[in-house]
């Protein structure tokens, strides 16, 4: 075996992991949620979300703690946002019986919305960060409290809206002889291995990116990003299977709330100064594209789009899928 293969085996091996325990992680954090009588809505968004997208967080944070890539890390968070969003591709694809766009709750366009203004802003302090404007709290950017509060903010929001809704119907029936107990444990375990997946990713990134001659930046928002984004594509597939359409959507908009979210956390971890500031101004680029699509996401779900092109995607997934693959000729492009 010559070297070069090897980054890439540990990087598929690595994403395999996490393809396994992703659903895992996914299954028992829905056992809980209903044990504990929270909706289905707030199932996809919150306790969903941020299962799937502890890969992300586990990533940043070995990223900027252990591997010094911060660029990994920051390609990463944004990366996936961007790599979300373009699944929506593959609902709209595989949704064959009724244009997705017009069977979908609207109630998603809130958390579009809060994904415009969170990436935006992330996009903008990022900016921000490599200008006079530059704010610092000891190590970390006085833009990352705002980042914070803003996800909480969205997280009340959706709350006080899902009170408001009726409940949906469930979908999943819950197992018999399942108990909290070992719903936790089997939460825990799941969590620990995609952690330890997660962890090792970075490493690994550097790797490739040395062996391929590439850019930190572009491999983490396209390739770390793509395989920490692996539970979200398990769990939108499986959702669309069990024709729960509406919690694939919800989880994939939540992750990218909670995947700007991880940015604060990496700033905390990033020791050497604010982590914005400490990566390539054109990771800017990717939280604009992200928030964009967010957008596009939008005008689909106010517009519901009848027309197909020859009979597979709607002109708004095929918008979504031009920016991601422009988003990515960027990094590529452009980036350290």
């Amino acid at each position: 075996m010559t070297a070069p293969f090897v980054p890439w085996l540990s990087f598929l091996a690595a994403g395999l992991v996490i393809a396994v325990a992703g659903p895992a992680l996914t299954r028992y954090g829905d056992i809980i949620a209903r044990l504990t009588g929270l909706s289905r809505s707030w199932i996809g968004l919150v306790l969903v979300a941020a299962a799937t997208s502890l890969p992300e967080l586990f990533t940043g944070i070995s990223a900027v703690a252990a591997a010094d890539a911060p660029n990994i890390a920051v390609g990463d968070a944004l990366g996936s946002c961007v790599f979300n969003l373009v699944m929506l591709v593959l609902l709209d694809e595989l949704s064959r019986s009724e244009p997705m766009y017009r069977r979908i709750d609207q109630g998603h366009i809130l958390t579009a919305g809060f994904g415009v203004i969170l990436i935006g802003s992330a996009g903008a302090f990022l900016l921000l960060s490599h200008s006079a404007l530059d704010v610092q709290l000891f190590h970390v950017s006085g833009y990352t409290p705002f980042i914070i509060v803003l996800y909480f903010v969205a997280m009340r929001a959706a709350f006080v809206y899902e009170r408001r809704m009726r409940p949906p119907p469930e979908i999943v029936r819950l197992q018999s002889g399942v108990s909290m107990g070992r719903a936790v444990l089997g939460y825990g375990i799941a969590a620990a291995i995609v952690a330890a997946a997660g962890t090792g990713l970075p490493f690994i990134g550097q790797n490739i990116a040395t062996t391929m001659g590439w850019k930190t930046t572009f491999v983490g928002t396209l390739l770390i990003a793509a395989a920490t984004s692996v539970p979200e594509l398990v769990v939108t597939i499986s959702a669309l299977r069990l024709g729960a359409v509406d919690m694939a959507i919800g989880s994939l908009l939540g992750s990218n709330l909670f995947d700007i979210l991880i940015l604060a956390f990496d700033d905390i971890a990033y020791r050497k100064g604010p982590l914005l500031g400490a990566v390539a101004p054109t990771n800017a680029i990717t939280a604009f594209a992200a928030a964009i699509m967010s957008g596009i996401f939008i005008v689909a779900m106010l517009y519901k789009p009848e027309t197909r092109l020859r009979g597979t995607v709607s002109w708004v997934s095929l918008s979504l899928l031009v920016i991601y693959l422009f988003s990515a000729y960027a990094a590529y492009l452009l980036g350290h």
